[in-house]
This record gives structure tokens, sequence and C-alpha cells, in this order.
């Protein structure tokens, strides 16, 4: 089986914006893993097409190191909503997601409407 290649990967910053954790971020042309552990390791996957906003946060403390968070809300069930912590160059880890995220939707040929669609037939089948 070949090795899968990354588009970005990181490890999520701790003290000083050293990589001192167990949480490991990458990204493929199709997802992005998130796996976190040592001894027990736990792996979250979400499809790129399902991501659906992404926000920059970057505190004082971010600033001065040279980290940010992104904040994501996607369309996955498991994970509504999750942040890519403190990691190097976010304005550029943003853009990359982005960039993937829309070249991952046209390649689907996913629209943002198919969301909506899709929320409202579940309210549906929850009322009947």
């Amino acid at each position: 089986m070949p090795e899968t290649e990354y588009q970005w990967s990181d490890r999520k910053r701790t003290l000083f914006g050293l990589p001192w954790s167990f949480t490991k971020y990458m990204v493929t042309v199709e997802k992005l893993l998130i796996r976190t552990g040592v001894f027990s390791i736990r792996e979250e996957e979400v499809r790129l097409y399902r991501i659906m906003d992404l926000t920059l946060k970057r505190s004082f403390g971010q600033r001065i190191f040279g980290v940010g968070t992104i904040h994501c809300c996607s369309a996955d069930k498991s994970t509504p909503e999750f942040d890519i912590q403190s990691v190097k160059r976010p304005s550029f880890v943003k853009d990359l997601l982005s960039d993937l995220v829309e070249q991952e939707r046209d390649r689907k040929r996913i629209a943002g409407r198919e969301y909506l669609m899709d929320d409202a037939e579940d309210d549906l089948d929850m009322h009947e």
C-alpha cells in the first residue's frame, strides 16, 4: 500500500510554540486527520468537502510565538465543530485548507445548498 502524500502536517504547539504534544494534524487532498494520544490513539477523519467554514483565531500569546488556531465548522455528524489548535503558519494553513475544500467540492460536484437540503430532510425524518 503506497504511503499517503500529505499536503500539510504539523503538531499542536504548546509551551513557547514548541511541538511538545501528542496531537498531530495531517491534510491530504481528500481529508483532514487529527491523531491524538500516546498509548491509546484516537484518529478523527473529516472529509474536506464537508468543511463549511474556517475561522482563524490568534490570541496575543499565540501571536508572540507565531502560532494560531483554526476553528472549523463541518457537515460531519460526529464532528460538527473542531479546532486545529496552535499550529505554525496558521494563515497559510487556513488558506490551504480553504483551497483544498473548494477543489474537493468541485471534483465531487458538491454545492453548499446540498447540505441545507440534507439538514431539512433530517428534520422532516425526526418529526414523523
